[in-house]
């Protein structure tokens, strides 16, 4: 995910540096932002290294789990268990939703419509901030709430992938805005 996202954003004309496990320092003194790709059994390890005090952090992974041929999630609440291994850190989840292979396609238009990246988090900056990388990526931004809902968004994530991986498009399963009856009570 991180070369996949960091390609784009390069393209788009942001300056990035990549850091393993070993030069987490230096990746989080380099930019404004910081993208968490890292597998969540290593979450400790790595948020345990730095000081992201003000810094805004995307948390885009996911904590997937096989469970006979779909995905169910090992762990709720990823990205509030993030805030918390960085306290001071403006957290906010993004980028969960998709494969890498997405970001590095050309394409972000399907069926007429700009591909839709949620966003959780509490900090306005931050969420502006992200909101400004995913138009970089020519994706629209939605903001999905506080990160105390980023737990739903991970749930979903675990939902689609699964059904991806059993040859459904998951995208069947929700009509269009137009045609759906969210009438307000």
């Amino acid at each position: 995910m991180a070369r996949a996202l960091g390609n784009g954003w390069a393209a788009a004309g942001h300056e990035l540096r990549y850091g393993g496990r070993g030069e987490v320092r230096e990746a989080v003194a380099f930019g404004d932002v910081t993208l968490l790709a890292v597998p969540v059994s290593a979450l400790a390890e790595v948020l345990g290294e730095e000081d992201f005090e003000g810094r805004t952090l995307i948390d885009c992974t996911n904590a997937f789990e096989p469970d006979g041929g779909s995905m169910v999630l090992g762990e709720d609440a990823v990205a509030e268990r993030v805030a918390e291994l960085a306290p001071g850190a403006r957290v906010v989840k993004a980028f969960n939703l998709c494969a890498a292979e997405v970001w590095e396609a050309d394409e972000r238009v399907f069926e007429g419509r700009r591909l839709a990246v949620p966003l959780c988090g509490d900090d306005a900056e931050a969420l502006a901030a992200v909101e400004q990388l995913v138009r970089d990526l020519k994706a629209e931004p939605v903001r999905a709430g506080g990160l105390n809902r980023a737990r739903y968004l991970e749930a979903m994530s675990a939902f689609v992938v699964g059904l991806w991986f059993a040859g459904v498009d998951a995208r069947a399963a929700l009509p269009p805005l137009e045609a759906a009856f969210a009438i307000p009570d």
